[in-house]
């Protein structure tokens, strides 16, 4: 079995889908699981893209699909690290922590993430949050690099989470919007800084 992905109205679905299905059964999967379980429980999903001025989807990839060494590319992210599996493999997990503020230095927020899949052809990845302390309860999300006409690329990050007590859709739409401009300017950085 892996795991495929699908991106539809800015919406991002993430099945366990087995080898000897066609395309067009698993699309049709895909939304009789959706519909079910959209009755059953309400998701939250949300998208948000960032461009990298100057560094083409082939320059980009490499750094975001370093799924261990987000802390790199994130400087909310203080320390990431492979706790299971195999480096670049499906299935493997890492932990992600850093201070929930720069003011605050006494508390530190912290997840595990499982990569569920990896396409280098198509530059993108998908992970889910296994525990956090950030009230996630089921947290799916697909990164992906798109090229753009002018040698630039854009970084997309779609997701689909349960609705988490105590937090409001927006806000973390929000955080998803700010994280992923900070990582791309951190990847401008890096890229640039590399060929000058």
């Amino acid at each position: 079995m892996y795991y495929g992905c699908t991106c539809r109205e800015n919406r991002a679905y993430i099945l366990p889908v087995y080898n000897h299905i066609s395309s067009k059964q698993i699309g049709f999967l895909i939304c009789i699981s959706l519909s079910m379980e959209e009755q059953a429980h309400p998701k939250w999903r949300g998208k948000s893209c960032a461009q990298v001025n100057g560094h083409a989807a082939q320059e980009v990839w490499p750094l975001l699909a370093d799924f261990c060494n987000l802390h790199k590319i994130f400087p909310k992210v203080e320390t990431c690290y492979q706790l299971e599996e195999v480096a670049g493999q499906t299935g493997i997990v890492r932990y992600c922590a850093g201070f929930a503020t720069n003011k605050d230095k006494s508390t530190v927020k912290w997840c595990k993430e499982r990569l569920l899949m990896i396409d280098p052809i198509e530059r993108c990845f998908s992970y889910e949050v296994i525990d956090s302390n950030m009230g996630f309860q089921s947290y799916i999300a697909i990164m992906r690099v798109v090229p753009i006409d002018d040698g630039s690329s854009m970084i997309e990050w779609s997701f689909v989470s349960d609705p988490s007590e105590g937090k409001r859709m927006e806000d973390v739409q929000s955080f998803g919007e700010f994280s992923l401009q900070s990582i791309a300017k951190k990847i401008e950085l890096v890229l640039t800084n590399s060929t000058s």
